[in-house]
């Protein structure tokens, strides 16, 4: 454990990295501390042969390791309440009730993207926990439609289907039979239903059967094989380009792919048996070196899953923090 002084430098400089994203002085510590400028050099060269700062190329400064950041979460971070103005901008999108739960989620996270400047992910349940609510058809044109899926749990989908020469009226006919006979049926076992309780008898009330049926069951088929994985939605990948740390083009775009690749996002969640935030430093997540991955799951009656936030190893801790356990114990209320 360090001492009282050196957690006090340590802290120091982590905050202030984090805030100004150049490296600490020793000057500024003095500064801050009233401590000698001898006392204070002794101090930081104790933290880097501890391996919990480092001194840059650049400057005489110091910069805090993975290490550093890992002790200052774990043994210095002070809670903070949150910033009024970050409440009330998720405050609003929590108050508004025509929302759903998918969409309140993917508001949510959208507005701590924009706020703090960091990537945002939301893994969500598959397609096998979700049943069937409603159907709706939108018309666009004389041959081209939109069929909407609501599932309970508030999730939507929507595809453009095309027909020729199909009478609107056949095509309601038919999202009333899918309405009538199959809703509550899970996602994934729609299709089949279709196959075997709606072909059957389509024919006795719908005179263009073939042609509609065939188009509903491929969009089943689709919404299914689209949905089996675990749902992921991200927001502000492009937020990597307003960190100082990140000027490498090669580095950026290899960080893009890894958001852009929905196998690599989900192995970032680890344990979801308790509804704790956890911080994964660095070396410490399975996404990337040079990020850090927060991230807590959430569950309701209906739904569950994770939300993380994706930035720099020097990152708003507490800020974060808060904001996801405000996110969580309002969507779970």
């Amino acid at each position: 454990m360090l001492t009282s002084r050196q957690s006090k430098i340590l802290k120091l400089i982590v905050e202030e990295y984090v805030h100004l994203a150049k490296p600490v002085s020793s000057n500024l510590i003095c500064k801050r501390l009233k401590c000698s400028s001898a006392t204070v050099r002794a101090e930081m060269k104790t933290l880097e042969d501890s391996g919990l700062i480092l001194k840059t190329h650049t400057s005489s400064g110091r910069i805090p390791s993975e290490k550093g950041y890992r002790y200052y979460v774990d043994n210095l971070m002070e809670p903070r309440k949150m910033n009024p103005d970050d409440m009330n901008k998720l405050a609003i999108i929590f108050q508004n009730q025509s929302l759903n739960l998918s969409d309140t989620l993917s508001r949510s996270l959208q507005v701590v993207s924009d706020i703090t400047n960091y990537a945002t992910v939301i893994l969500g349940s598959s397609s096998h926990d979700n049943l069937l609510k409603q159907v709706e058809v939108v018309p666009i044109d004389k041959e081209n439609f939109i069929v909407i899926v609501v599932t309970d749990k508030g999730h939507v989908e929507h595809k453009t289907i095309s027909f020729e020469s199909v009478n609107l009226d056949e095509i309601k006919k038919t999202v009333s039979l899918i309405n009538n006979l199959i809703v509550g049926t899970p996602i994934d076992e729609v299709s089949t239903k279709l196959e075997y309780e709606i072909k059957p008898i389509i024919g006795k009330y719908v005179s263009q059967h073939e042609q509609i049926y065939n188009a509903f069951y491929q969009v089943f088929t689709d919404f299914t094989t689209n949905n089996n994985e675990e749902h992921v939605h991200v927001n502000g990948t492009t937020k990597f380009l307003n960190q100082p740390e990140f000027t490498d083009l090669n580095k950026i775009k290899e960080i893009y792919n890894k958001l852009d690749n929905k196998e690599a996002l989900s192995k970032i969640t680890r344990d979801r048996s308790d509804g704790k935030i956890k911080i994964y430093i660095g070396q410490e997540n399975k996404l990337d070196k040079d990020v850090t991955v927060i991230e807590t799951n959430y569950k309701t009656p209906t739904d569950s899953g994770t939300i993380a936030i994706i930035g720099p190893k020097r990152m708003e801790y507490d800020r974060v923090v808060n904001m996801l356990d405000f996110i969580k114990k309002n969507i779970e209320r």
